[in-house]
């Protein structure tokens, strides 16, 4: 299985044996615990549940987690087994084939070593928040004519409906409105970097986000499909 959860480190750029340069972002990826196997039989859908980023207790040596996310994490089954995991900071799903399931665990770990030089990855973050933006930033408008006697219209949207028919604005009308802060997915990333020593992955071009946010490392989806 290829799906790491890993967070943002930045962008640097490394060097090719010809000395082309290649922009790269670093992140820092596993490892991950298998803390759950979702089948259909019980579920109804196929899944592997990765936790990620350890927790240390408080001073006292209490769990910093709340009493239903450590009943998940040390629940009978997992006992029964002798699997004990650590408090875990982040909980995400993916979704798995049948065969991508056999080789999985609970209790198994995770690390960027699932990952070679040239795999081709996409990855899932979630965007910059810019607040509240006017339609030049957020949808690339054209500004108004600055002569002519404007004063205030200069990054104004103009006009967004019709008169007598249909009378009212239509839905999805590009507007002013919140810009950024949504999950975005990157496909086709190259893994350019692989660093077990240090759990980081180095992939070819920009990720979504900023330094330090969670993301989510796949196998490229439309690679396998134009592979079948």
């Amino acid at each position: 299985m290829k799906g790491i959860i890993g967070r943002k480190v930045g962008m640097t750029q490394i060097f090719t044996e010809n000395g082309d340069v290649i922009p790269v972002t670093v992140i820092k990826a596993g490892p991950c615990y298998v803390t759950q196997l979702r089948t259909p039989e019980n579920d109804g859908y196929r899944a592997v549940q990765l936790g990620f980023e350890e927790l240390p207790p408080r001073r006292n040596g209490s769990s910093r987690l709340k009493q239903p996310q450590q009943g998940h994490l040390r629940r009978k089954e997992l006992r029964d087994k002798g699997i004990e995991l650590p408090d875990l900071r982040v909980l995400r799903e993916f979704r798995l084939t049948e065969d991508e399931q056999n080789g999985l665990e609970e209790g198994q770990t995770i690390t960027v070593d699932a990952f070679e030089v040239g795999d081709l990855v996409d990855i899932i973050g979630t965007s910059k928040g810019r607040g509240f933006a006017g339609t030049v930033k957020r949808h690339n408008f054209n500004r108004q004519p600055k002569t002519h006697g404007q004063s205030d219209r200069e990054r104004a949207p103009g006009s967004v409906g019709a008169s007598a028919f249909p009378g009212r604005t239509f839905k999805g009308t590009r507007m002013a409105g919140r810009m950024g802060n949504e999950r975005v997915t990157v496909q086709n990333l190259v893994v350019q970097v692989v660093d077990p020593e240090h759990n980081l992955l180095a992939v070819r071009g920009s990720v979504p986000g900023a330094r330090g946010g969670l993301v989510l490392i796949k196998a490229a989806k439309k690679s396998r499909q134009r592979q079948k």
